[in-house]
């Protein structure tokens, strides 16, 4: 193998390595971007690696920015890569999840996402 090869190959590994070091947001119930009905009274997300539960945190916005979750945000004891809030009962309309979550190689991701509640 050449030398520049060589150093590719090490960047890419490199590269992969630091990529695959966050937890990135899995799938989630309500699932990003639908539609349910009934309301939901749970919103759970589950990332890619194991959630540290001291810097795990997820917020629920209605439309008019008020918090609708219980801000009981956990990681759940048997599942660590599971982030689980209750809800409120909520209404018809879109709502935000914004979540800010640190894996336990303390590498911090966070996002957003809408769902919606429909009649």
């Amino acid at each position: 193998m050449s030398l520049r090869r060589a150093i590719a190959t090490a960047l890419l590994a490199c590269v992969a390595a630091q990529a695959s070091a966050h937890a990135f947001l899995d799938r989630a119930e309500p699932r990003v971007g639908s539609t349910v009905h009934p309301a939901p009274r749970e919103l759970m997300l589950w990332f890619s690696q194991e959630l540290e539960p001291a810097f795990s945190t997820v917020k629920v916005l209605d439309t008019a920015g008020r918090r609708v979750d219980g801000a009981n945000a956990q990681v759940d004891p048997a599942d660590h890569s599971l982030l689980r809030v209750s809800l409120q009962a909520l209404g018809p309309g879109a709502y935000t999840v914004v979540w800010r979550v640190v894996s336990v190689d303390t590498h911090a991701s966070e996002g957003e996402f809408v769902f919606r509640v429909g009649q």
